[in-house]
C-alpha cells in the first residue's frame, strides 16, 4: 500500500473512530427508527476492545482474549447502548415519564437519558443492594427513586404493572427497543475483530444483554459482515443461578450485585441464544468473580465492576474446554467506580497510614 493510500485510510476509517454521534446515528439502518425519531443520545457506543495477555497467557493454547469494555459508556455501563434506544423510542410517542426497576446500573441510565430528554424519571431499587457509585448517579440526573422492602424481582413486578396502568413508559429490558440498542455492542466486536469471535463470554443478570447480542451477531452473519456465529457463553454468580439450576432463586445473593437477580425476564430469549448458538450457562463463585476483578485491575489496568468480571472468571474457569488458537472476547458491562466499596475491601495493595511528611519516612515506606 502506498503511502496516500495509507494516509487516506487514516482520515477515512469507520464512524467509530471519526466523528462519532452516538450508536443510533451510526447504525440508523439496523434499528427500528424513522426520520421522525427525535434522538435522545450521550455519544454512547464505540467502547474500545482490549486484549488482555494476562488473560490469554493463564488459558495458553495460542488463544487470543479480548475484553469489550462497555464500561467507558456516559453513565459507566451497557445500559446506555438500550437506554438512547428506548427513551428515544418513548419521546417519539409523546411520553412525559418513564419508569425502571433496578439493581443500580438501569436507574443510572435511565435518569440521566431521560432528564436529557426532557422526561420524569421514576427508578425503583431494592433497599440495601444497590451499590454506592450507582445510586449517587441516580440522584445527581435528578430521577425520582423509591426504595422498597423486597429484591429486584419483586421491583420489577410492581413496575411492569405500574407502566401498564399508568401512562408511563417502562424502560428495563423487557423494553424491546433496549435489546436493539444492546445489540449494537456486536456489530463493534465484528467491525473491529473483521469476524466474530468463536467464543463470547458474557454476564447474565435479567439476560437481555446476552439476548441483544446474540441478535446483532446474526444480523451481521444474514448481512455477510461476519463469517462465523460465536458460542454464547453466559455466566452467573453462584448465588445467583437460575438459568443455572433452571428455576427461579427467592433470595438470589452475591457480590456482584449487577447480576443478582433470581428470575430473569428475558430467559426465554437467553436459553434460545444459548441452544441456537451451541453455547452454555456456568456459575461461578464470589471468590473465583473476585480474582478475575483483581487479575484485571492488577494485571491489565482495568477496572470493572464485579459483575463485569464474571465474564472473565467464568472463561477461566473453562479453559480446558477452550479450543486452540480461539479468539474470545468476555463482555465488561460495568465500571468499577461504580461500586467503590468493593475496591476498597477486595484488594491485594499495600495501604500506608500515618506516614510522617517529610521525604525519609516516605523512602522507609517505599522501599529504597
Amino acid at each position: 500500500m502506498t503511502f496516500s493510500k495509507k494516509l487516506k485510510q487514516l482520515f477515512t476509517s469507520s464512524p467509530q473512530k471519526n466523528n462519532w454521534d452516538g450508536l443510533i446515528e451510526a447504525y440508523k439502518p439496523w434499528l427500528p427508527v424513522t426520520k421522525k425519531t427525535p434522538i435522545i443520545s450521550l455519544k454512547e457506543g464505540a467502547t474500545p476492545l482490549i486484549e488482555v495477555k494476562a488473560i490469554s497467557n493463564r488459558i495458553g493454547k495460542g488463544v487470543k482474549v479480548y475484553v469489550k469494555y462497555d464500561g467507558l459508556n456516559p453513565t459507566g455501563s451497557f445500559k446506555d447502548r438500550g437506554m438512547t434506544m428506548a427513551i428515544s423510542k418513548a419521546k417519539e410517542s409523546g411520553c412525559e415519564a418513564v419508569i425502571c426497576a433496578s439493581t443500580g446500573n438501569t436507574s443510572a441510565s435511565a435518569a440521566a437519558y431521560a432528564r436529557k430528554g426532557g422526561m420524569r424519571a421514576f427508578v425503583v431499587i431494592p433497599e440495601g443492594y444497590v451499590a454506592q457509585g450507582k445510586l449517587a448517579q441516580a440522584l445527581v440526573y435528578g430521577a425520582e427513586v423509591l426504595s422498597i422492602k423486597g429484591n429486584f424481582d419483586k421491583a420489577l413486578d410492581i413496575v411492569r404493572e405500574l407502566s401498564n396502568k399508568y401512562p408511563i413508559t417502562l424502560v428495563n429490558s423487557v423494553n424491546p427497543y433496549r435489546l436493539h440498542g444492546q445489540k449494537t455492542a456486536a456489530f463493534e466486536i465484528i467491525e473491529n475483530l473483521g469476524n466474530a469471535p468463536d467464543w463470547l463470554c458474557i454476564p447474565v443478570g435479567n439476560a437481555g444483554n446476552i439476548s441483544a447480542y446474540w441478535m446483532g451477531f446474526q444480523e451481521y452473519f444474514r448481512a455477510n459482515k461476519s463469517k462465523k456465529l460465536p458460542r454464547m457463553m453466559g455466566f452467573q454468580a453462584s448465588g445467583s443461578a437460575p438459568l443455572v439450576e433452571g428455576k427461579s432463586i427467592s433470595n438470589p445473593e452475591t457480590i456482584a450485585t449487577a447480576i443478582r437477580i433470581g428470575n430473569p425476564v428475558n430467559k426465554e430469549k437467553a436459553l434460545l441464544a444459548r441452544e441456537s448458538s451451541n453455547g452454555k450457562f456456568s456459575a461461578v463463585t464470589d471468590l473465583e468473580i473476585i480474582n478475575a476483578y483483581k487479575i484485571l485491575g492488577k494485571e491489565e489496568g482495568i477496572f470493572c465492576e464485579p459483575a463485569s468480571a464474571s465474564s472473565v472468571a467464568g472463561l477461566l474457569k473453562l479453559k480446558e474446554e477452550i479450543p486452540k488458537n480461539s479468539t474470545i472476547v468476555c463482555v465488561l458491562t460495568g465500571n468499577g467506580l461504580k461500586d467503590p466499596d468493593c475496591a476498597i475491601e477486595n484488594n491485594d495493595s499495600i495501604f500506608h497510614t500515618g506516614v510522617d511528611a517529610e521525604i525519609n519516612s516516605l523512602i522507609k515506606k517505599m522501599g529504597f
